[in-house]
């Protein structure tokens, strides 16, 4: 039986790999750190030798798959558009929302860190310290959309450059008429085929779920937390409400859609963001969850997916607004309204072109903290706890770009309704 289509089944293979991978990775952190012999044993062959093979491997094949996947599936999308300005609306209306709900998420971050006070009266007793890389200016951001070579492209997972010719090369499948017709075709059954490759990477999804979670908690522990549980417990709890609150809202105002149906379908996307921690690695789960449970077609969610997964940043920017707060506050430094705004121009700017892979939100913060005048190294005092909350913020990014997909196609009446309303249940049956 295909996995992509017993959802529920699959959902909860995926869960007990967590829990199993929770409990398990703790327990190989309590041997690390509490006995000599046995902890070098563990963290040489278990953690670094069979979770780190397990959970890399499946997480490459999911990643192998995003280009190909991609590139055919926006390349059928764009050329069953037919129309040029349809296409134009999509973009910016899928462009906007997705600039509005990364302010939307910095702003309530900012005003939730300066209410709390994360870092108010905090001792700092780290040395750590965090070299932060050169941003490139927003010229170069722009310049770097455009491809130079399509090989180049691929080879390198640039999304933005791949989106670009695959939406090029759709439109002129659309203009060559019946040359157009016959490739396009090909391209129809490429998509069929990657399908198949994605079934069969799901079928070691649990598996590798494990791997990654086991990893994780066997490295991380929950020793880290204790001096930064505040700060910890501020980011998780924005992240719960922009996900629960801000998305369902915007749903509901902007495309009159049930936010119920929404949440209950994208658990399985969720529980993938987050065990992966990149959004370019969960497209596939992504797409397939918004074409055959929320009825996006293909038109709309090949374009607005992997435009998400690189521009929407949602998760990132709730890190980045308090742990600017934090930071400020832990070294006693005052910031101003400008300042503020400043953080929310330059965090939403910033997600532009930032790549869909973990830990790329401690580079962006970098960015923010040189912007206002924050000491950069104050980086080093939220790392160790990094890891974690990525993985969160990362399951925040692919419902903001699942949300974001439901309104333009809802907005474009590229939205299947009867799909969207019917219980997953239900789908499940006919499908099985």
């Amino acid at each position: 039986m295909n996995p992509l289509h017993n959802k529920h089944r699959l959902t909860i293979q995926i869960l007990t790999g967590m829990g199993v991978g929770l409990v398990v990775g703790l327990l190989c952190n309590f041997l690390i750190e509490g006995t000599e012999g046995l902890g070098s044993f563990v963290q040489a062959y278990v953690v670094e030798g069979l979770f780190r093979l397990v959970g890399q491997a499946f997480l490459s094949l999911l990643q192998v798959l995003v280009v190909p996947l991609v590139f055919v599936s926006l390349v059928c999308g764009t050329a069953a558009l037919d129309d040029v300005r349809k296409l134009g609306r999509i973009g910016a209306r899928t462009i906007f929302l997705y600039l509005l709900t990364t302010a939307l998420a910095i702003s309530v971050a900012l005003g939730a860190g300066v209410l709390i006070g994360p870092g108010k009266g905090f001792g700092l007793s780290t040395q750590t310290t965090f070299v932060a890389g050169t941003p490139p200016s927003l010229v170069d951001v722009l310049i770097g959309i455009f491809p130079k070579n399509i090989t180049s492209s691929m080879a390198s997972g640039n999304m933005l450059q791949i989106i670009v010719f695959a939406v090029l090369l759709g439109l002129a499948l659309t203009l060559c008429k019946e040359p157009g017709k016959r490739l396009l075709a090909i391209f129809n059954d490429l998509n069929e085929v990657i399908m198949k490759l994605v079934w069969i990477v799901m079928l070691i999804a649990p598996y590798g779920v494990f791997g990654l979670i086991a990893g994780t908690f066997a490295t991380q522990g929950f020793g880290a937390f204790g001096p930064l549980m505040k700060y910890f417990l501020l980011v998780l709890g924005v992240l719960l409400l922009h996900a629960l609150v801000t998305y369902p809202l915007l749903l509901k105002a902007l495309a009159g859609l049930n936010p119920v149906r929404f949440i209950n379908k994208l658990r399985e996307v969720q529980i993938f963001a987050f065990s992966t921690a990149s959004s370019n690695a969960t497209i596939p789960v992504t797409l397939n969850t918004l074409e055959n449970n929320l009825g996006v077609r293909n038109s709309v969610a090949s374009f607005t997916v992997p435009l998400g997964a690189t521009i929407n940043m949602d998760g990132t920017a709730i890190m980045q607004g308090v742990a600017t707060v934090f930071i400020a506050q832990a070294y006693g430094l005052g910031l101003d309204f400008t300042d503020y705004l400043m953080v929310i121009i330059t965090a939403t700017l910033a997600s532009i072109g930032t790549a869909g892979v973990p830990g790329v939100g401690l580079i962006m913060l970098s960015m923010v903290l040189k912007q206002v005048g924050l000491p950069v190294e104050g980086i080093g005092l939220i790392i160790g706890i990094d890891r974690l909350l990525d993985m969160v913020r990362t399951a925040v990014n692919v419902t903001g770009d699942s949300a974001v997909s439901c309104i333009v196609a809802k907005r474009e009446g590229e939205l299947d309704m009867d799909i969207y309303n019917r219980p997953l249940r239900e789908l499940d049956a006919e499908e099985a």
